[in-house]
């Protein structure tokens, strides 16, 4: 299953906190028609009950579960923040990926996302990576295991 295309990943995003960020990741999401505009306003309101930051620079915002009708197809977007976006968390994120699960899709596709991450080495490439292709390459390919 394909979660991620280059038109969902920017690679320098800038945002004045945690909520600009979210709404970023959530507009690719409602740009390619995995959700509406309200699943946006859920991700934020998850945020706010509690933080979607995973630690080691990585924050996974998504939408509360009352925002599932809101779903309309599973998909991924990644936001990269060279500089950074406070979280709350001991550091910044510097990658905020985006996430709407259609079904019973949510679990395994967050799960899968943070195993990528497992793999420190990935933070980095993510991080060093030239083109929105490499990122979907690192992502994508870190998830078929």
């Amino acid at each position: 299953m394909k979660l991620l295309s280059k038109e969902k990943i920017i690679l320098n995003g800038k945002a004045n906190d945690k909520y600009e960020a979210i709404r970023m990741a959530g507009k690719l999401l409602v740009d390619a028609g995995h959700v509406t505009e309200e699943y946006v306003d859920k991700m934020v309101e998850r945020e706010e009950i509690v933080s979607t930051y995973m630690g080691g620079g990585l924050a996974i915002p998504h939408g509360t579960k009352e925002a599932k009708s809101l779903i309309s197809s599973t998909g991924l977007s990644v936001v990269r923040f060279p500089e950074g976006v406070d979280f709350g968390g001991d550091e910044p994120a510097f990658i905020v990926i985006g996430i709407a699960a259609a079904g019973g899709d949510h679990m395994e596709v967050l799960t899968n996302v943070a195993m990528v991450f497992t793999e420190e080495s990935n933070l980095e490439r993510i991080m060093n990576a030239r083109t929105e292709e490499e990122i979907a390459e690192i992502l994508e390919g870190g998830m078929e295991a």
